[in-house]
């Protein structure tokens, strides 16, 4: 493997590449950017980490011999006391989980109608626009909920928007360049979202607790079984973290509207 020694690489772009297992020392990383990787076990010792915004799943991070995870999760949790509703245990959380997902994004859509249509389209700090954050949630549904659960081996809208880095797939859409409106993309989320309800309706202890079947043909989740439990916590956490993203990012449309 190549060695880089007093190398200048200042302004590069490493795009899935694979550095594990690299050291770095006396390494410049100020101003460097980190979307998508994988930093687990990393260790770094005698470093400077100052003005640092760290969005993603944090457990077990350990900063100056203290394991800051839990102390992030009560925060968090202090900060938006609907987020433990989101780790549900039983068929009855699940459906009172469903029922904050509803009234929140509710109020997050209303929000989003007062901002001029065109700003739906814009993209905050290379984020998704918001019309794309709601595609995307339309993809999480028919992936963990109508493929994973309910066993619709192509279940896609050709609006649906899955995750940048997913490989091509021979049959999943994902086109960046349509520019749908909000009703449109709207009527797409009340009839998945409407899934979600009648199957909680239904949900019982022994179907929480049982297994998909493998659904045959491309798409994802790949074909293999799945507890039921964790498809439907991937879909609460996707629409719980989403919307967070969706009301920082309208809070600065605002801010450029006004």
């Amino acid at each position: 493997m190549p060695d880089f020694f007093r190398a200048d690489l200042s302004g590069s772009r490493f795009e899935r590449v694979d550095l594990s297992g690299a050291r770095l020392r006396t390494v410049d990383l100020a101003g460097a950017e980190f979307r998508a990787v994988n930093l687990s076990s990393v260790v770094m010792r005698d470093v400077e980490l100052c003005d640092v915004k760290i969005d993603g799943g944090i457990r077990n991070l350990t900063i100056n011999g203290v394991d800051i995870g839990p102390l992030v999760e009560a925060e968090l949790n202090r900060r938006y006391p609907d987020r433990a509703k989101m780790r549900p245990s039983d068929p009855a959380g699940f459906r009172a989980a469903w029922d904050v997902v509803e009234r929140l994004w509710g109020e997050t859509v209303e929000r989003a109608r007062r901002l001029d249509p065109e700003l739906l389209h814009e993209s905050v700090d290379d984020e998704w626009s918001f019309i794309e954050t709601l595609r995307h949630l339309v993809f999480a549904t028919d992936s963990w909920i109508n493929r994973g659960i309910l066993g619709d081996p192509s279940p896609w809208d050709p609006l649906d928007l899955p995750w940048d880095e997913m490989p091509d797939t021979p049959g999943v859409p994902r086109d960046r360049d349509v520019r749908p409106s909000l009703d449109a993309v709207l009527e797409l989320r009340r009839d998945r979202m409407s899934t979600v309800r009648r199957f909680l309706d239904t949900l019982t202890d022994e179907s929480l607790d049982g297994h998909t079947e493998p659904v045959e043909g491309p798409g994802w989740p790949e074909s293999r079984s799945y507890p039921v439990r964790e498809c439907l916590l991937t879909v609460l956490n996707e629409e719980w973290e989403h919307r967070l993203y969706a009301e920082r990012d309208l809070a600065a449309l605002e801010a450029r509207r006004s």
